[in-house]
């Protein structure tokens, strides 16, 4: 599993000597991604949409579709997949792991990729980390791309019994962030460019459609 660390960002699998635009570039033909993803409070949707801008950017096609009202079924006719999910009381939301569950087998065939998005991401790896290794032995799907970005806290989004929830947990773990009347987003978007990039370098190996 190659993982990508948002902050900073790690080496990810999928270079081959050469940049991973170049390499995206060098695509076998116009590639189709679907991006599923779930989300609670809307930061993992804007993940998954600009991930979207980013394929389409190299030439490519994309579709993001939310789980949690698009149904369990991977379509066909797509040449990749992107799973995208937020970590919320400790785990990933558990229509995504039904989903992943579902299509495992395709998942594996298929160059595939998971985004996990926690608020740990923001400078706690070993628990953000450990989030993913929680969603891999109850899916029993191993990624080979994964990418760890942080979500956001959206104290002005939130109802008032969550929003001072958040705060108290935010004050507990030292951080300044406790002013609820704005939101504070932590999502290096630069980070979640170049995972992109580096998946669709990856998809650009040979053999990595199995």
């Amino acid at each position: 599993m190659g993982i990508s660390w948002a902050a900073p960002l790690g080496e990810a699998r999928g270079t081959f000597g050469r940049t991973a635009s170049q390499s995206a570039e060098a695509l076998w033909h116009m590639a189709k991604i679907y991006i599923a993803y779930g989300t609670v409070e809307g930061q993992t949707a804007k993940i998954a949409d600009y991930i979207a801008e980013v394929v389409r950017a190299h030439a490519h096609q994309a579709e993001t579709a939310d789980l949690k009202h698009s149904g369990g079924t991977l379509p066909g006719g797509y040449d990749g997949v992107i799973v995208a999910a937020s970590v919320h009381v400790g785990k990933h939301e558990g229509y995504v792991a039904d989903f992943v569950k579902k299509n495992r087998a395709e998942l594996e065939r298929l160059p595939s990729a998971l985004v996990s998005v926690s608020m740990a991401a923001h400078g706690d790896q070993e628990h953000a980390e450990g989030y993913v290794q929680k969603f891999e032995e109850d899916t029993e799907w191993r990624p080979t791309h994964v990418g760890l970005f942080a979500g956001a806290l959206l104290y002005t989004h939130y109802g008032f019994i969550k929003r001072h929830m958040m705060k108290k947990i935010a004050k507990d773990k030292g951080s300044p962030d406790t002013d609820t009347t704005r939101d504070y987003v932590y999502t290096e978007w630069d980070g979640v460019q170049r995972f992109t990039e580096d998946y669709l370098a990856w998809m650009a190996k040979p053999g990595s459609q199995k």
